[in-house]
């Protein structure tokens, strides 16, 4: 400063006087220590700063470093797989292969998918998921162009490999129903996730997760088959590749195996019963409202869906006729006919209007006080005077008609009540109906009109507003079947979790208490329901069978009648009307109850009842078995 000091004093001695010298010095000098503090203050501030970001926010900044330096990758947990009650395995991943493209390493995207259809078959849809999916991603990720390839198709690109860099096959897992159609309707099926799934989603539980149970068990028990994502800790780049997989990996938790109440020998055994033609059937434990058997035919090949529909496949089961999607075990619209005359005798034991041994003139025609209509029996001149057993097992019109009307409506509806018509039976599968049980209150809400008697009448005989599903009434026969307990149908039966040896039984509900009020009321109903299958429109149907079958026929019209003219296009006997079956056994402590519901049939008897015969024959060997180990197990239960 000294020296700065002279050199200026000389400058200025030899150039400017001596005043003005000292006033530039001084400015100078001012200047000097502004510029100099302001460098200080600058100093200061920056060593501020690195305090509060090296000491003050080193927590802080650290972590998100870390975050972006290191990524959390979710690791997508094994689903569970689902088996019947035996083993047999019904839902399974298997091992498969898929195309994968890198766009970045692939060059022109478009070409190579292009020159890649002329060596594997790639459909429309596959470039249109292709490009959908390639949107969400970075363009070094792989994303699938096509799925589950073949043997051929994998050694076909193999030798065309050279030709299609950023292009891979690679193996992933997916999901497989081995028994196909035959499980569709209650297994269901899993499908990609998407938007609409993805707003009902936690993230964090489905991040990595491709896949969603959409149909059956597959949707119902989803948190229990997910699982539980793991994850791992990959260290990247500044523009976020992988560079390498850091210590602390979180494994998945596989989901839960499940395993069902169904019999899959029954299951298949019923569904080739069939034949082709449109219905559905149940068989039901009543003891415990397991489901054994639950079969809606046409059915269709829930695998078609697991990686997504083809248009055209899709299309196809849209425009199907027979309708092969509609789950007709929950969704089905059946008339019940005289499948509903047990439970109409028995509401009129209980509620006080008849007794047993009361009997009713059946003349081949009924008429209700005042009115000129009538209704009509199934034979001309009627069956003569009958009881209750003797009016079902010959199932006469004439009986119910009268117990109906006495009971009036809403006696009625509220007594059939009880045994679950007109509501969804609970069951754990999603997309139940409710079926319509007659009542003034519904027509009033439904037609906004008034319930007249004559309606009254012909919903004694199961005719009428009556909808029932076939879930919905095997149901009903189960819980008559049980002297009146009802039990909530249902077909998770075990789960086995990472770990156990063995499946673990689920606790069944709590007991709940009968809807028949009076034993002796059930033991007239059920010898009725024994006549109809030892001597009465099901006489040919227990033929052989080792244990005595209570049943019960039923044949609605699908087409309305005037006098013998059918105002249907079609007068054909077969696609007349709607038939049912219904039966339980053994009759005196039933141990299986069965419904059988075609669209289209002669009588609940020539069509309905030999489907439900096939059904006890495929049932009864498994429970005979199980009778003789229980049997052993009680003899060396008592010995010392």
């Amino acid at each position: 400063m000294k020296s700065l000091r002279q050199r200026i004093k000389r400058s200025v001695q030899g150039h400017k006087p001596i005043g003005e010298a000292r006033l530039e010095a001084a400015q100078f000098q001012r200047r000097a220590y502004a510029g100099l503090a302001i460098i200080v203050l600058c100093l200061i501030a920056l060593g501020v700063r690195f305090w509060i970001l090296q000491v003050r926010q080193h927590s802080e900044l650290n972590a998100r470093s870390d975050a972006n330096r290191i990524l959390t990758r979710p690791l997508p947990p094994g689903r569970g797989l689902i088996y019947d009650r035996n083993g047999v395995l019904l839902a399974e991943n298997i091992a498969a292969f898929r195309l994968e493209v890198t766009p970045e390493q692939a060059g022109d995207v478009q070409e190579t998918v292009t020159r890649l259809g002329e060596v594997l078959p790639i459909s429309d849809d596959d470039i249109t998921r292709f490009n959908a999916q390639r949107k969400r991603k970075r363009s070094y990720e792989g994303i699938p162009l096509r799925l589950k390839l073949s043997e051929e198709e994998i050694a076909r690109f193999s030798i065309n490999r050279w030709a299609f860099p950023g292009v891979e096959v690679v193996p992933y897992l997916t999901r497989s129903y081995p028994l196909g159609a035959e499980f569709a309707h209650t297994v269901g099926y899993v499908g990609r996730i998407d938007e609409e799934d993805l707003a009902a989603l936690d993230a964090s539980e489905y991040a990595g997760t491709t896949h969603i149970g959409k149909t059956g068990i597959e949707r119902s028990y989803e948190k229990r088959l997910h699982g539980r994502v793991g994850y791992e800790k990959i260290e990247v780049n500044a523009d976020h590749r992988p560079l390498r997989v850091l210590p602390g990996r979180v494994a998945p938790v596989p989901g839960e195996n499940l395993y069902l109440s169904i019999d899959a020998h029954l299951q298949e055994v019923t569904e080739a019963a069939f034949e082709g033609r449109a219905g559905a059937a149940v068989a039901i434990d009543p003891r415990n409202g397991e489901v054994l058997a639950m079969v809606s035919v046409p059915s269709f090949d829930p695998n078609l869906f697991v990686n997504g529909i083809s248009s055209v496949d899709y299309r196809g089961l849209l425009d199907d006729e027979k309708k092969p999607l509609l789950n007709r075990l929950l969704r089905g619209t059946f008339t019940p006919g005289s499948t509903m005359k047990p439970f109409v005798g028995l509401a009129g034991l209980e509620l006080g209007l008849r007794k047993p041994e009361d009997t009713v003139l059946s003349t081949g025609e009924f008429f209700i006080p005042g009115q000129s209509r009538a209704y009509r029996d199934d034979v001309r001149g009627g069956f003569g005077r009958v009881d209750l057993v003797q009016a079902i097992a010959r199932s006469v019109n004439t009986y119910f008609y009268s117990v109906s009307l006495d009971m009036g409506i809403d006696r009625f509806s509220g007594y059939l009540g009880r045994f679950g018509f007109g509501q969804p039976t609970g069951i754990d599968l999603l997309g139940e109906g409710s079926g319509v049980l007659p009542s003034r209150e519904w027509k009033r809400a439904r037609f906004n009109q008034p319930w007249y008697p004559g309606e009254t009448v012909i919903a004694g005989i199961g005719q009428g507003y009556w909808i029932v599903t076939p879930l919905q009434l095997a149901n009903a026969v189960s819980t008559f079947a049980a002297r009146g307990v009802p039990h909530t149908p249902h077909l998770l039966r075990a789960v086995q979790t990472e770990g156990d040896e063995t499946p673990v039984l689920l606790p069944l509900a709590p007991e709940q208490a009968s809807v028949i009020a009076k034993p002796e009321d059930w033991l007239a109903v059920q010898r009725g329901m024994v006549e109809v299958v030892r001597a009465g429109t099901a006489r040919a149907m227990g033929i052989g069978f080792p244990y005595d079958i209570a049943g019960k026929t039923g044949t609605a019209e699908r087409f309305s009648r005037t006098d013998e003219t059918w105002t249907s296009i079609s007068a054909s006997p077969i696609e007349r009307h709607q038939v049912l079956f219904e039966c339980f056994t053994p009759a005196d402590a039933p141990r299986i109850a069965v419904v059988v519901a075609l669209e289209a049939g002669r009588s609940g008897a020539s069509d309905a009842a030999p489907i439900a015969r096939k059904m006890l024959d495929a049932w009864l060997p498994g429970d005979q078995q199980r009778q003789r180990i229980e049997t052993l197990a009680t003899a060396g239960g008592s010995q010392p």
